[in-house]
Parts: structure tokens; sequence; C-alpha cells
């Protein structure tokens, strides 16, 4: 089993491993605009629902040709595991949902936003939840990140509930996984588990929510979401299990820049000189954090 090591004691190889998942995870999710569009005219609740469904099946594929579908329900014995699973697989829900209503509503710079402020979430709840103290480079990145999120909040000139909704409901989802004893393959299958009733029914229930009524191109996106749903987050989890959470949150930071590069040069959304500011402060706390994190692992090799 590998050993958990401190902020900046992990060794290089488990940092380089952890390092480069989370940026797998956050390349995906910086460009899932462009996948979630084509499902136009979709509702999002629908989206939502087509997600949870066709993530099982592919999870469960991944689980049985490794041959560990036993020792993963065995898990479910647990009345808290059990409990703990639900609650994930609720902040995940909420966290697709709105998601997919932001970028399919004109509405993905807002949506970017909420992955700006989710890092400082999830390094807070690192350091009061998890008592992980940063280095002082890390409150330097921090403090730029703050700013940066700030210069967001004034130009919109409002608390958007968009962005709100989705940096809590993932930095929930973070912490909570971070108590499951299930690594990251198992967890999602689970969580998907408890998603794809709920799911049926209101596909049921609304005649397909969507497939089969808008061509076969919305048919492909939808059904093959549950792939591209499921790659970012296994990658993802599995850089939480050896990453702090302070370091994750940093390299989040990568997810909401491509959302904004996305919805300004693709989308056409407008874009000015804040968010150049916004930009320039963020992705120096990130080289910051990283010049730091490297230098820190090569004294323990």
């Amino acid at each position: 089993m590998a050993t958990r090591y401190g902020p900046y004691q992990l060794k290089q190889q488990d940092a380089f491993q952890g390092i480069s998942l989370a940026l797998v995870a956050n390349l995906i999710w910086g460009l899932a605009a462009l996948y979630w569009i084509q499902t136009k005219p979709v509702g999002a609740v629908d989206i939502m629902a087509h997600r949870g469904l066709w993530t099982l099946p592919v999870t469960f594929a991944i689980i049985l040709s490794f041959g560990r579908l036993s020792d993963t329900i065995a898990l479910l014995r647990s009345m808290r595991f059990v409990l703990w699973v639900a609650l994930a697989a609720l902040m995940l829900s909420i966290n697709w949902g709105v998601y997919v209503f932001a970028v399919t509503n004109e509405r993905a710079t807002e949506a970017s936003l909420g992955y700006f402020m989710l890092p400082l979430l999830t390094i807070a709840l690192g350091i009061f939840a998890f008592g992980e103290r940063p280095k002082p480079i890390q409150l330097v990145a921090i403090g730029l990140a703050v700013v940066a999120v700030i210069v967001q909040l004034v130009a919109y000139g409002r608390l958007p509930w968009v962005s709100l909704v989705l940096a809590l409901s993932f930095a929930l989802y973070a912490a909570i996984r971070k108590q499951i004893q299930a690594d990251s393959l198992q967890g999602l299958f689970l969580e998907s588990l408890c998603m794809a009733p709920f799911a049926s029914v209101w596909i049921g229930f609304n005649e397909g929510a969507g497939l089969g009524d808008y061509g076969l191109k919305v048919d492909i996106f939808l059904v093959f979401g549950g792939i591209f749903t499921a790659a970012p987050l296994l990658a993802y989890v599995a850089a939480a299990r050896i990453l702090t959470l302070s370091t994750l949150g940093l390299l989040t930071y990568v997810g909401p820049t491509l959302q904004l590069l996305v919805a300004v040069l693709i989308l056409k959304e407008p874009a000015n000189v804040i968010t150049a500011l916004t930009f320039g402060l963020v992705w120096l706390g990130v080289i910051a954090v990283s010049i730091e994190t490297w230098r820190s692992t090569e004294k323990t090799i």
C-alpha cells in the first residue's frame, strides 16, 4: 500500500502521478462545454439523468473486467459507508445538473467562475477539516487566487448562484470522497449505482428524456456521456487520494482557465481586461506552487 505523505513531502513519483491525473481530469473538464452543447435542446435535468444512467454500465464493465465486482459490492455491507456514498452521489448529481444548465444556457463564463472558486473552498476544507497546514508560498498563491476571484465577482456585480452551487457541491464531493474507503473506480461505480435507479425512473416517466427526439447525433452524445463523465472523475478521485486537498485545489485552476478560453474564444462570450487580469493572477499562483512542490519533493528523494 502506498504511503501517504504530508503536503510537501510526497515522493517525486507519487507527486508526478497525482499531478498528471489531476491535469488530465481538468483538461477534459475544461473542454466539457464543447461536448455538452452538442446535446441541445435536451434539458439540463434530462442530461443529468442520462449521465447518471450511462456512467453505470461504463464503470460496471471496468469493474467486471478487473474481477473486482464481488469485492466492491461487499463494501455496501456497512450502512455508514452506504450513507457516505449516497451523499457523494447527491453532491455529484447537483454539480452535473448545474454545470450542464450553465453551458447550455450561455452561462459558461459563470460556470468557469464557479470552478475558480472551487479550489479556494477545497483548500479551506483541507485546512479546517483535515488539519492540513499550508506553506507560505501556498498562502501567497491562495491570496493571488482570492484577488482573482474578487476581480471576477466585482466584474459580475453580484454573487451568481450557478458559480456558488458548482463550487460548493464539488468541494463537498471531494471532501466526502476522502471519507470513503474505496478506490476511484469502486467509488464512481457505487455512486453511479446510487444514481441509476432515480435516473431510470426520470427517463422512463419523461419518455426517454430527449433520447430519440432530436436525431442520431444528440442520442450518441447522450449515451457516450457515460464515458465522457467517467474518465475525468476517475482521474480526479485517484489524484485526490495521492495529493493533499491544498495541492489538488490549486491544480484545479487549470479547468476553469480552459473553460474561460472556450467560453470566450469558441462560444464567443464577452472578454475584457478583467478576464486577462484574472488569468494572470491565477497562473502566477499555480506556477509558484508548482515550482515549490517540485523543489520540496526533490529533497525527499
